[in-house]
């Protein structure tokens, strides 16, 4: 197996990964990342297999389970109740627990609100000088959403978004222990602020999602207060981190591309030519051997979905955008019974964003080079400059 070095977060790297996934994928469909000390797999067929493979999972097996710092605990007891990190048959119930709730008719029924969101943030663009649309339009929609969904006040949008994305840089190659204190508080301050919420909706619900959640019922079991309040913030967390990034990415992309004209395929191939997550972990349960490695247990193994989603044997001339592009389905939501929960808003917001946008500003052009920002496993702007 080929053994190959690249920091994380050298700027080269933060900048374009791609001539690394392309590098590391000649050697087959596995490469042993140095700096991660882990195995990476890199083909399409080789990361779908690994996320749908049942004798992998999220949950590290508990003689192999990570030492909590202290001062990480607050994270870890919060991440302890979401279904992202756990595994049948506790991820079985949570799940289905959620989705009687995150039903496709109360994702439908969102599309006017977002539609009139759109419009109304453009309205407020600036016309007479270069402005962020990164901080104007992409970090916005996703976190108002997601408030009027759970039922909570908008008015506490920028709190929300401070505590999501300490919460998220957990998840960042560049993390330190400044950040992981901050990232403690964080979720101490959001634990809270939820518990306050549960508590009104449990004597007054109302038609949002929070109240159908602690309503939710499965084989007489309800979730927990614990479960309700990690799954709010899971949805806030995941939801936004990955949609203000696909719609920077994706701004930039179609800029610099010269094309407009916006449907669900167009997004695909967004989600593909550019991911906002590129990096998802999982652990060995039993010792096998995948792709002619053998793998132990607890070991673990690193889905890299953006490289899955440039493979040449996946897609024809992956690193061409084509918005017309069909085939191969993209790995940007994950797989198996891990897949994005969310997907469907995301897809949601997605459409309606960027065709709102185009058609709204037929004359919007970027203003400077559009730079990543230092945040892997994710990928995403540090902003995004346009002009009218």
């Amino acid at each position: 197996m080929q053994h190959l070095s690249q920091n994380p977060t050298e700027p080269g790297f933060v900048q374009d990964p791609y001539p690394f996934y392309d590098r590391a994928r000649q050697s087959g469909d596995l490469f042993f990342w140095t700096d991660y000390d882990m195995v990476c797999a890199t083909s399409h067929q080789a990361v779908m297999s690994l996320l749908k493979d049942r004798r992998l999972g999220r949950e590290a097996p508990p003689e192999f389970a990570p030492e909590i710092a202290p001062h990480t605990k607050p994270f870890y007891d919060v991440e302890a109740h979401s279904m992202l990190e756990l595994e049948p048959p506790r991820h079985t119930g949570l799940r289905g627990l959620v989705l009687r709730a995150f039903t496709s008719r109360r994702i439908k029924e969102l599309g006017p609100e977002i539609e009139t969101l759109c419009h109304d943030l453009i309205d407020r663009f600036p016309t007479d000088q270069p402005f962020d649309l990164i901080h104007s339009y992409a970090r916005i929609i996703p976190v108002v959403i997601i408030c009027r969904l759970l039922g909570v006040p908008e008015s506490r949008m920028e709190d929300l978004l401070t505590w999501s994305n300490d919460m998220v840089a957990m998840y960042q190659a560049k993390r330190t222990r400044k950040i992981e204190e901050t990232a403690a508080a964080s979720t101490l301050a959001f634990s809270a602020f939820l518990t306050e919420y549960i508590a009104e909706k449990r004597k007054a619900p109302t038609n949002d999602l929070l109240s159908e959640l602690i309503a939710a019922e499965e084989d007489g079991a309800k979730l927990t207060q614990e479960e309700l309040i990690t799954t709010c913030i899971l949805l806030l967390n995941a939801g936004h981190e990955a949609t203000v990034h696909t719609i920077g990415n994706g701004v930039a992309t179609l800029l610099t591309q010269d094309h407009r004209a916006i449907d669900a395929q167009c997004v695909e191939e967004i989600l593909r030519f550019d991911p906002p997550l590129h990096m998802f972990t999982r652990w060995v349960y039993e010792d096998v051997t995948l792709f002619d490695h053998n793998f132990k247990r607890g070991d673990q193994v690193a889905c890299l979905l953006a490289a899955a989603n440039r493979d040449p044997a996946a897609f024809e001339a992956p690193a061409r955008f084509d918005p017309a592009r069909k085939g191969s389905a993209n790995t940007s939501f994950g797989g198996g019974i891990h897949f994005c929960v969310g997907a469907p808003l995301a897809r949601l917001e997605l459409v309606i964003a960027l065709q709102i946008l185009m058609e709204r500003c037929p004359t919007l052009s970027l203003s400077e080079t559009p730079q990543y920002a230092d945040v892997y496993h994710f990928h995403g702007l540090e902003r995004l400059m346009v002009r009218l």
